[in-house]
């Protein structure tokens, strides 16, 4: 068993204030070079091939739903 909650500003983004923004333009910012660090930014993938999506075929409109219904049944076959 579990017991799961939302609050409604999950997805709310934080938004600083104009203080903080001003503290945070005068910290310095310490720039790291990836190899002093241990890090190898060597590619790992290669490319084989591309080429582009096939061309879609056009659509077309429906007069009716009974049209509609018809089409799906019997020429996409999704129903």
């Amino acid at each position: 068993p579990a017991v799961v909650t939302a609050d409604l500003r999950l997805n709310e983004p934080r938004y600083p204030t104009l203080p903080k923004l001003m503290k945070a333009k005068k910290k310095p910012l310490e720039v790291m070079d990836a190899a002093s660090m241990g890090v190898d930014l060597t590619p790992r993938m290669e490319v084989i091939m591309m080429e582009e999506p096939p061309v879609r075929a056009g659509g077309i409109k429906v007069d009716s739903v009974d049209q509609l219904v018809d089409k799906l049944k019997n020429e996409a076959k999704v129903l």
